[in-house]
């Protein structure tokens, strides 16, 4: 999917690089307070950054909550999601909202901000939940480590097997059903950090809340590979640690996650060309030869031992728009070299598959068509080699798109899903409502087949599809329609 414009937009300078969260909870040996809270800079920057709060109510159910904390520098809050956020002098206020003001006991709910800050950015160090004084029996309140490490994980395996996607260990035939996760592609080559939004584990289980048992991932190349037009806090390790932490959370909740290549070099100028940039800045035809092989090549070194993940080569191939002929387009899809109308060397689909099994990877890969993942007609006559044979046809649909009605559906993906597992990585509609995206799961659901939709971001959904309001889940009118029907169906 193309993103609408973003780069002028206030929010999008939030950026959520890897999570450096400061824990404010009791010792064990001390009685639980009355309430816990976690404060976290997600990221900073020249004159700002991103916070967020965790509130764990350990005293009587609260049918409303109000949290206060004090600014020691001078800090201002400039905007905030999940809770109505105001400021008087260095006192911040966070009143919950109508639809998040019930709190167990034992219950929590989270919320973030944006700030700005000058000189320092000292962590609060008192909070008030509803006037009582929270972290009471703290001990060590710059103590780093994590208390919400979400472990291990219980996301299965996935592998091909003949048409159908199937748990690796049980051999239980699965579905990948869920939402992609937006801004790992575009926030850090913009340079204003790392994902767009909270990435925290509570944002992770609001996903899981809506039932969806997978999340797509979109990457940068020259983020995740560090090069020097990348800003070093949001490239290379950084980059790659803040991806592994989202990973880990996403499996903790027992989902798939799916790592896909987004945006990468090369600079292309021709027909429906995104940008003139060479860099990572915009979807591109074809991967380029000079890093797209090394970056699935890390990826794979990565997650080589974790096949719990999976791999989409290249989110939305379109060299049909600059070849004179379909031949050639899929020529060049599978085998890269030198594209008709493509000024920079392509690796093709072949070559990125070499580069992962050659890592010594053999999760599964998913690799999307022509059209933008819209034309699947030769998959099977071009698809590549695989000594793992675990490979699944990619395919993206909107109602904008050439191929998207039952008829088409019949003739062109059909004969495709009866030999390989077909997974549609991205299922949306520009109208802000989901009478296309119910037509496209009961053709998908019909024949047991997976579909994501896009995307988990809060974007206006009359610029673009977006499923959600805020990070707590809420749905926009379109993403109601996949909530309702995840939560109706099962996973």
């Amino acid at each position: 999917m193309r993103h609408p414009p973003r780069h002028l937009s206030l929010w999008a300078c939030a950026a959520l690089a890897a999570a450096t969260l400061v824990p404010l909870t009791g010792s064990a040996s001390a009685a639980a307070p009355a309430c816990s809270v976690e404060y976290s800079v997600t990221s900073q920057w020249d004159s700002g950054f991103q916070g967020a709060v965790k509130v764990t109510n350990n005293g009587a159910a609260k049918d409303s909550w109000s949290l206060s904390f004090d600014f020691a520098d001078g800090q201002k809050v400039t905007q905030g999601w999940s809770a109505r956020w105001s400021q008087s002098g260095t006192t911040v206020t966070a009143a919950n909202e109508s639809w998040n003001g019930a709190l167990a006991s034992g219950g929590s709910v989270s919320a973030g901000f944006i700030g700005s800050w000058s000189g320092a950015n000292t962590v609060p160090r008192t909070f008030k939940l509803n006037g009582v004084t929270c972290n009471e029996d703290i001990t060590d309140p710059t103590d780093p480590t994590d208390p919400t490490d979400p472990g291990d994980g219980t996301a299965p395996a996935l592998k091909a097997s003949g048409n159908k996607l199937v748990d690796a260990t049980s051999g239980a035939t699965r579905r990948i059903l869920g939402v992609n996760r937006s801004g790992g592609e575009f926030m850090c080559v913009q340079g204003y950090g790392i994902f767009d939004g909270p990435v925290d584990d509570a944002s992770v289980e609001a996903i899981a809340d809506w039932n969806a048992n997978a999340v797509r991932i979109p990457l940068n190349e020259e983020c995740w590979l560090g090069l020097d037009n990348i800003k070093p806090e949001y490239g290379g390790a950084d980059y790659r640690s803040a991806i592994k932490d989202l990973v880990t959370k996403v499996k903790a909740h027992g989902m798939t996650p799916i790592l896909e290549l987004h945006w990468s070099y090369g600079q292309y100028t021709g027909n429906s060309a995104g940008c003139s940039d060479v860099h990572a800045t915009c979807q591109k035809p074809m991967p380029d030869a000079q890093y797209t092989p090394a970056f699935w090549s890390s990826v794979a070194s990565a997650y080589k031992d974790d096949p719990q993940v999976a791999f989409d080569l290249f989110n939305e191939p379109y060299p049909d728009r600059a070849t004179s002929t379909l031949d050639q387009a899929w020529a060049c899809w599978r085998d890269g070299g030198t594209c008709p109308g493509i000024g920079y060397e392509v690796a093709g689909m072949q070559t990125l598959v070499d580069a992962v099994r050659t890592a010594g990877a053999g999760n599964l890969i998913l690799i999307g068509g022509l059209a933008y993942s819209n034309d699947l007609r030769q998959w099977l006559a071009h698809r590549p080699t695989d000594p793992a044979g675990n490979l699944a046809a990619a395919y993206h649909v909107y109602n904008f798109n050439t191929c998207a009605s039952e008829s088409c559906w019949d003739e062109q993906l059909a004969p495709v899903a009866a030999q390989v597992p077909l997974v549609a990585g991205e299922i949306g509609e520009n109208t802000c409502s989901h009478a296309f995206i119910d037509r496209v799961m009961k053709w998908f659901d019909d024949r047991e087949l997976s579909y994501l939709g896009w995307t988990w971001n809060t974007w206006d959904c009359a610029s673009g599809p977006s499923l959600i309001s805020d990070y707590a889940g809420t749905p926009t009118a379109f993403g109601a329609g996949l909530r309702d029907h995840l939560q109706a169906i099962g996973s």
